[in-house]
C-alpha cells in the first residue's frame, strides 16, 4: 500500500461523495459533520448523525470511500456490527472489500 496523501479534498466534496454513497446503500442520514478526531476516523449513531474526521480529507480516495461506507453501512444495519452480513455488504459496494480497513490505517500523529 501506497502512504503517499492525495491533496486535501475540499469539505464539500467530500460531504458530495457521502451523498452519493448514501444514495446508493439506500440510507438516510439526518447529520454530517467534520471535525478533528484523536482516536478514530468516523463515527454513527443510531440516530443518524456522522461524523468524519478532518483527517480524512487527505486520504486517498479508495481509503475515504472505505470509511464512508463503512459508517453508512452501520446505519442500514441498525448498530455497531462487523459480522457476516456486514463484511458481506462491504465487498458487494466496494471492489477492494476490507482493504484499507484490514490495515488500520493510523490517523496522522496517533
Amino acid at each position: 500500500m501506497s502512504e503517499r496523501l492525495e491533496r486535501l479534498v475540499p469539505a464539500e466534496v467530500f460531504k458530495a461523495e457521502v451523498r452519493a454513497w448514501a444514495a446508493r446503500v439506500g440510507v438516510e442520514y439526518r447529520e454530517l459533520h467534520l471535525r478533528p478526531m484523536v482516536s478514530k476516523w468516523a463515527s454513527c449513531s443510531r440516530r443518524g448523525r456522522l461524523t468524519f474526521s478532518t483527517d480524512l480529507l487527505a486520504q486517498p480516495a479508495a481509503f475515504r470511500r472505505e470509511v464512508i461506507v463503512h459508517e453508512l453501512l452501520h446505519l442500514k444495519l441498525g448498530g455497531p456490527r462487523h459480522d457476516k452480513r456486514f463484511r458481506a455488504l462491504m465487498r458487494a459496494y466496494l471492489a477492494r472489500g476490507l482493504g484499507w480497513a484490514g490495515e488500520a490505517r493510523r490517523l496522522p500523529g496517533v
